[in-house]
Formats: structure tokens, sequence, C-alpha cells
């Protein structure tokens, strides 16, 4: 059993991992916190849903898909609203009504066209097969996601340490006014990292069903809940430190579900309230701005 739940843990937490990451990218950024990210991720799950069972597309094709689309989405949302934003006085908390309303547009939409009947993917969408970990059987479709998961964490790394922009994107995460006196375009970084930000997202959004269970237009402020305590866990501020944050939420929720399952649902904001009192940096102490 607690093999079983380890390893459990470790899968479910690289997927939140990939769910946290996006938000953090952003807030590392342009300081934004995006209350609308549960709300993409849902774009995605329904994305994902409709492609497999209208035209057989399997959801690991979706991640691709759904990136491509959400990047291209979020530098459209950047350059029509965030330099507007911070051209105001307090464009932080003008932010943060800016992307509740984001957040309540997307879901009213949403319950309009794909009603609020609840949607899932059949667990066999991303193979039927059952793989033996330590003496221990897991479904296919776990293990594929937090490969893919794995995958897509792995690229966000190469992209920030080992590409021309990925380094303008840290210099700004750094300070955005000695990256903008350098000679980087704050603005063309900005408008990548909410695109990407976005398209994470996105990805997690079409393997949810797999770890999440059915998919209703009202699951992103949950999921946003969750997705903001795993970055605090790991560093508010640092894309990568939300790993550590995933795996830390996903080993505490399989915990929780094994031997507390009435506790399991309050595991974020138990995290969330043990972090902010006793390191309220995150475990990697990274220090960021306050508004």
């Amino acid at each position: 059993m607690l093999v079983y739940t380890v390893i459990s843990g470790i899968l479910f937490g690289l997927f939140c991992s990939l769910m946290g990451i996006g938000l953090n990218l952003i807030f590392g950024v342009m300081r934004f916190v995006n209350l609308a990210h549960g709300d993409f991720l849902m774009l995605g799950a329904f994305g994902a849903y409709f492609a497999y069972t209208l035209y057989g597309i399997s959801p690991a094709i979706s991640v691709v898909i759904n990136m491509i689309v959400m990047i291209v989405i979020g530098a459209l949302i950047y350059y029509a609203f965030v330099p507007r934003l911070l051209r105001s006085r307090d464009p932080e908390m003008l932010s943060l009504i800016f992307f509740f309303g984001i957040s309540q547009v997307i879901e009213a939409l949403s319950v309009i066209f794909f009603t609020n009947n609840p949607r899932s993917i059949d667990w066999s969408a991303l193979g039927t097969a059952n793989y033996q970990l330590f003496g221990q059987s897991f479904q296919e479709s776990w293990v594929v996601s937090a490969l893919i998961s794995v995958i897509a964490i792995v690229l966000v790394y190469f992209y920030l340490y080992h590409t021309k922009l990925g380094y303008a994107t840290r210099a700004v995460m750094g300070s955005l006014d000695e990256a903008a006196s350098s000679g980087i375009n704050v603005h063309r970084v900005s408008a990548w990292a909410m695109g990407i930000g976005l398209a994470l997202a996105a990805a997690a959004g079409a393997l949810s069903p797999f770890f999440l269970g059915s998919i209703t237009p009202n699951m992103g402020s949950d999921i946003t809940t969750t997705s903001f305590s795993i970055i605090i866990i790991g560093s508010l501020g640092n894309p990568l430190g939300t790993v550590i944050g995933g795996l830390i939420y996903g080993l505490s929720s399989m915990f929780m579900q094994s031997y507390i399952p009435s506790w399991a649902n309050l595991v974020p904001y138990l995290l969330l309230f043990l972090i902010l009192l006793f390191k309220p940096s995150g475990l990697l102490g990274k220090v960021v701005r306050h508004a």
C-alpha cells in the first residue's frame, strides 16, 4: 500500500507540476497572478474531449494542438490588454480584476456552449496496458500522462536556460527595469511568457481527465487555487520550483486519499497555510516583490 501510494503521488505530482508551471512563469515575468489559469486549463480539457470524441484524436496529440493554439491566444491577450494595464497607477491590482473578469467570461460562455453536464475521456484513450512499477500495477494513461508532463517541463527548462529568448526571460524575471535598460524587448518577452504559460495550462488540461476525473465548465476556480498552492510551495516567481511544489502536493494528496480520505480536499489549503506560516517565500526561498 505504501509503495503504491508513493508512486501514485509522484505520477500525480508530475502532472500537478505541469498544471502550475505556466501560472508561475507568467507571475515570474510580469508579476501578475492569472486568476483565469484554471479556466484556460478547462478549455484545454474540453478541447481534448471534443477532439477525441468527434475526431478520434488522441489526448497526447491534443496536448500539442492546445499548446500551439494557446501560444497565439496568449500573445493576442497580452498585446491587446497588458500594455494598458502596465501604464496604470496600480497594474498589479488591475491585473487581478482583469484576469478575474476573463475567468468569469470564460466560465459563462463555457456553460452556454458546453452545458454543466460532466464530461470525461475514456481512460483507454492513452492506452489499455498496465505497467508494473516496483511490483505495483498502474494504468498506462497515468504513466503516459506523467511522461508527457516531464517532457513539457524539460522543454520549459530548455527554453529558459538554452535559448536566447529564455535568457531574456530570466533577465526580465530578475529585474524588469534593468532588462529594459540593457535593450531587451520586454513586451516581446512578456508576450511569449503569456503564450507559453497559457499553453502549459492547456496542455495540462488535455491530461486532466485521467487525473482529475470528469471535466465541467466550473472546474477552473478550484484548479486555480490548487495551482496557486503548488507554486507557493515551490517558490512564487521560480517556474522550475513548481516541480518541487507539484511533487509535494501530489504525494500529500495521495497519502490523504489513502489514509484520511475525508480530509483529501483540504490538502491545497493546508499546505498553503503551512508554507505561508513557516516559509512564506517558498521552499526554494526566492524573494519576490510585494504589491
